[in-house]
């Protein structure tokens, strides 16, 4: 039951991360592997289901709260809006694989959503974004990387 719970935390962290609220899914990514108590491969697929799904959640928001922007409580300013929209038109679907990155990753998943990007090609791009980022993290915390 408390392995249970463990991962359970791990992909609730994980998601929030992925979502407009702070998280910090990567210290907890890394104090359970360095704990060594728990299979890597499973830390690593619980983190990134979690995160890829919080990352879904906002491409569904942007799919949907675009029809609110000329509303006055609407939490983005239009200007704010525009840049968004410019910088993803201007780098494209490849914009995603930075979506693991602090800041700009958050949002650039709700951009993509209020751009239309295609579900496919935005699981794909944002899957191997942030199982990249939790892979090197888990290298990094190797035994063996730590004796050279």
């Amino acid at each position: 039951m408390v392995d249970l719970a463990v991962y359970a935390g791990l992909f609730v962290s994980a998601f929030l991360s992925a979502t407009l609220v702070p998280g910090q899914s990567e210290a907890a990514l890394v104090a359970l592997l360095l704990a060594g108590h728990h299979s890597t491969v499973l830390l690593l697929a619980v983190a990134s289901a979690g995160n890829i799904l919080g990352s879904t959640v906002n491409w569904l928001l942007g799919r949907f709260i675009e029809r609110f922007r000329d509303k006055a409580w609407f939490p983005v300013s239009q200007a704010a809006m525009q840049r968004a929209e410019s910088h993803y038109a201007r780098w494209g679907h490849w914009s995603l694989l930075f979506s693991f990155a602090p800041v700009i990753g958050d949002p650039l998943t709700v951009i993509a959503g209020v751009l239309r990007e295609p579900l496919w090609r935005f699981l794909l791009l944002v899957s191997l974004s942030k199982i990249g980022r939790y892979l090197v993290l888990a290298l990094a915390t190797q035994p063996w990387m730590s004796q050279a």
